[in-house]
């Protein structure tokens, strides 16, 4: 797999079918290893490790209903509350990040109310902090890291 802009983390593998899996730490299986799962993989990591965000709090490839329409996530973090605090969108390395990607993760969000947006496609990472009184978002260099109460 590609070399990815985050931090070298271990992971396991192995072979099913002919194809190569890696196990999900959270889904407690062997996942197919495609370019976004190989994504979305790191930025678990990345939120684990970096962010220090609890492995209890943070959920992936979970469905949500928005406006009537069955919609997946990639990545969730929560608030101890329960409360969604971070989405995370992750692309496969060769997908571009566009406006049309930020727009697709803030109309998710428009019924979620996440505090923070993520958009990855493990090359290029961007962060939002989400302003509901402007109804717009506003770009970061970094996530802030967990903290506890």
């Amino acid at each position: 797999m590609q070399k990815l802009n985050f931090p070298s983390y271990s992971f396991r593998f192995k072979n099913n079918q002919n194809k190569v899996a890696v196990f999900d730490d959270l889904r407690k299986k062997f996942i197919i290893l495609t370019p976004e799962e190989w994504v979305r993989q790191h930025t678990v990591k990345f939120l684990e490790k970096e962010k220090n965000y609890p492995i209890s709090l943070i959920n992936v490839e979970k469905q949500l209903k928005i406006a009537g329409l069955t919609k997946r996530y990639d990545v969730v973090v929560f608030d101890p509350q329960g409360n969604i605090h971070i989405i995370v969108e992750c692309k496969a390395p060769k997908i571009k990040i566009t406006q049309d990607t930020f727009d697709q993760i803030a109309r998710y969000n428009l019924s979620l109310k996440a505090n923070y947006l993520m958009v990855t496609n493990g090359i290029e990472h961007y962060f939002c902090q989400m302003d509901y009184e402007k109804e717009t978002y506003i770009f970061l260099t970094e996530l802030p890291e967990y903290q506890r109460a």
